[in-house]
C-alpha cells in the first residue's frame, strides 16, 4: 500500500515539474530567427515605455543595439544600390553602410516614441525559403487596429538578421528604399546617396517625420 502511495505521489510530482518546466522548454526551443525577433520587440516596447524620458537622443541610443543585433544592415543597403555596389569603393561602402544604419536607428527612435498599449505577436510558425526564414508577426495598436508586418531573415555571423521587412504582409522595404534611391545614385553616385540617407536621419532626429518619406 505504502509503494503504491508513493509511486502515486511520484507520479504527481513528476507531472507537476513538467508542467512547471514547459514554458521554459518551449521558449528554448523556439525558432532562432523568430527568438531574434522577439529580443528585437523587447528593445523597442522597452524603449517606447521610456520614450518620453529619454527624447529623440535617448531613444536613438537605447534603439542602437537592438537595430545592430537584429538587422543586416550591409546586405540590406548592398540590395537598395544594386549591381552598381560591385564598383563602389571600401570607403564608399563604410559610409554607406554608417549612413543606412544611422537612418534605421533614426526611424524607430521617431516613430516609435512613447507606449500606449501597443503590442508585438510573434507567429512560432516560421517558414523556410531557401537560405531565409520568413517570420510572421502582427502589431495591435492602442485601438485594436493590427498591422501585419513580416521579416525575411538571413544567416550572418551565426545570427539571424533582418534583410527584408514586409509591411502589411506584402510591401517591401528594399524594394521601395531602392525605387527611393535610384534617381539620387544615378545621378550622384555613392555620396549623393550618403547624403540623402543622413538628410532623412537628420531630419527624424529633429522630430519631422514627414521628411522621411
Amino acid at each position: 500500500m505504502f509503494v503504491r502511495s508513493l509511486k502515486a505521489v511520484s507520479a504527481v510530482l513528476v507531472l507537476a515539474l513538467a508542467t512547471f518546466l514547459a514554458p521554459a522548454a518551449l521558449a528554448a526551443d523556439a525558432d532562432p530567427a523568430a527568438r531574434q525577433i522577439e529580443n528585437f520587440y523587447a528593445t523597442l516596447v522597452g524603449t517606447m515605455k521610456r520614450g518620453p524620458e529619454l527624447g529623440i537622443k535617448g531613444r536613438y541610443q537605447a534603439m542602437a543595439p537592438g537595430v545592430d543585433a537584429a538587422f543586416d544592415i550591409p546586405t540590406m543597403i548592398q540590395f537598395i544600390v544594386g549591381t552598381g555596389w560591385l564598383s563602389m569603393s571600401d570607403a564608399d561602402h563604410r559610409s554607406l553602410v554608417e549612413a543606412f544604419r544611422r537612418m534605421t536607428i533614426a526611424n524607430y527612435a521617431n516613430n516609435f516614441d512613447s507606449f500606449h498599449g501597443e503590442h508585438f505577436d510573434v507567429d512560432p510558425n516560421v517558414q523556410t525559403r531557401g537560405p531565409d526564414r520568413i517570420v510572421q508577426t502582427t502589431l495591435t495598436l492602442d485601438g485594436g487596429k493590427s498591422i501585419p508586418l513580416v521579416y525575411r531573415m538571413r544567416l550572418s555571423g551565426g545570427a539571424w538578421k533582418i534583410i527584408d521587412i514586409f509591411l502589411n504582409g506584402y510591401v517591401s522595404e528594399l524594394a521601395t528604399r531602392r525605387s527611393d534611391f535610384a534617381a539620387t545614385l544615378t545621378s550622384g553616385g555613392a555620396p549623393a546617396v550618403v547624403k540623402q540617407l543622413n538628410t532623412i536621419a537628420d531630419n527624424l532626429l529633429t522630430g519631422t517625420k514627414a521628411k522621411s518619406d
